[in-house]
């Protein structure tokens, strides 16, 4: 029985070694599977799928890719994605795909900044140097937001619509994870990763 901390509660959970699965006592778990050194599955939160989790995993000994800039874009009033998860020291460009001037800038724990106007056409860049959460407005639109989640791993990865979510690079193994979602803690955990396993992580 290994416990699952969060900044807010204090969880159980039960890995099966044998199986390959991972049982959280009281959640309604996602179903993943591993295979080709794959990672892979759907989150639920409360038995539904759900998008915009992050999931990233310590531990992992394989090399990791270098990091490439990743972009977070401005388009019809918004910021796609709208949960970005990088790792840290990853240089995240943020074009202006807009008709309208924006200005986009945080100052809230994690990187802080503020890029100033700039027009439709123009691309700015921040590195996000270190782990943190950072919450990302437009000075000129306040309905436009975002979530920049800066982690210390390259396997990391952002649930889609469906709340299905894939980590490459995993060969079989035991891992820490995490899980974040907008608006809730961070989970933590062990996983046991096999070939062809399921895993199973996820809130109640």
């Amino acid at each position: 029985m290994i416990s699952v901390l969060s900044r807010h509660t204090t969880a159980r959970i039960f890995t099966a070694v044998v199986t390959g699965v991972a049982l959280l006592a009281g959640v309604a778990a996602a179903s993943a599977r591993a295979a080709d050194d794959e990672v892979s599955g759907v989150v639920r939160v409360g038995g539904r799928s759900q998008k915009d989790v992050v999931v990233w995993l310590e531990g992992v000994t394989a090399t990791p890719p270098p990091a490439q800039d990743v972009v977070l874009d401005q388009r019809n009033l918004q910021f796609l994605p709208h949960v970005l998860a990088v790792r840290a020291g990853t240089r995240v460009r943020m074009p202006n795909s807009d008709r309208v001037f924006h200005n986009v800038f945080s100052f809230h724990d994690g990187k802080r900044f503020d890029l100033g106007l700039y027009p439709v056409g123009t691309t700015k860049a921040v590195t996000f140097d270190r782990p943190g959460l950072s919450r990302i407005f437009c000075n000129i639109h306040p309905n436009m937001a975002a979530y920049v989640l800066a982690v210390d791993s390259a396997h990391v990865t952002v649930s889609d619509r469906d709340g299905r979510f894939a980590i490459a690079g995993v060969p079989p193994g035991t891992y820490t994870w995490h899980a974040w979602r907008p608006g809730n803690h961070t989970a933590t955990g062990r996983m046991t990763v096999e070939r062809g396993r399921p895993v199973e992580i996820g809130w109640p």
